[in-house]
């Protein structure tokens, strides 16, 4: 893929007006970028059609992570609003992910459209062993996560949200055709926040990673432009 549609900028603000600010600035140069739940919870639904009627395509990250007939339902609610990629959490379990996978996949059958891709997070990044220790989860981070998507991989989902740290060892086990999408990445000249399992990005594209994401480094930045161009650089 050209870098730019391997780059996933964050859209991590609060109103709409500022998300539309940096997609404006940004759609030149990228073509994807993440909704989370700040700027949904603020916006709603709108702002997914404010940024795809702009050119841009739209990771929805709301992890969903409920019942599978709950989820399977929300997910098709998800579909209408026309994302390109949105996600739901591996811990779930098979049965939520399954449901889910068939689901997206019937209706898009039905609706002879482009279905949107499906992938589980596996394990925040802002969690280390400590962390998932304290969560009850005795096995190692490596463990947990390769299992986890394994997991999404057998449900039928597209790939997984793993952190730099694993991205290796889940394209390694899982293949190339098995999409890894790759937050928690900072380039060498930011700050990692509250992240603890990171990487800049040229190591999360040389290690496998399908898409980065990468937000505070851009929407902080005095020139969010050039910090893409600088990433951009990186990847290349």
């Amino acid at each position: 893929m050209d870098p730019k549609e391997r780059l996933i900028i964050a859209l991590d603000v609060d109103t709409e007006a500022k998300a539309v600010a940096l997609v404006e600035k940004l759609k030149t140069l990228v073509s994807v970028f993440k909704i989370g739940f700040e700027l949904f919870s603020s916006c709603g639904p709108s702002i997914v059609q404010a940024v795809t009627k702009r050119g841009c395509k739209v990771f929805l990250d709301l992890k969903f992570h409920d019942i599978p007939n709950t989820v399977s339902k929300a997910a098709l609610s998800v579909m209408k609003l026309g994302v390109f990629m949105f996600n739901v959490h591996a811990l779930g379990g098979y049965d939520m992910m399954k449901k889910t996978a068939d689901s997206v996949k019937a209706e898009a059958e039905r609706l002879k459209i482009e279905r949107p891709k499906v992938i589980a997070v596996t394990i925040l990044t802002s969690m280390d062993e400590n962390a998932l220790k304290n969560a009850g989860i005795s096995d190692s981070m490596n463990e947990e996560v390769l299992r986890l998507a394994s997991t999404a991989k057998d449900a039928g989902l597209d790939g997984v949200v793993a952190s730099p740290q694993e991205t290796a060892l889940v394209r390694e086990k899982l293949g190339g055709d098995f999409l890894i999408v790759t937050p928690g990445v900072r380039p060498s000249w930011a700050a990692a926040g509250d992240q603890k399992r990171i990487a800049t990005p040229k190591d999360a594209i040389r290690d496998g990673a399908s898409f980065i994401v990468v937000g505070r480094p851009v929407t902080e930045a005095k020139d969010p432009a050039e910090a893409v161009r600088k990433i951009l650089a990186e990847i290349q």
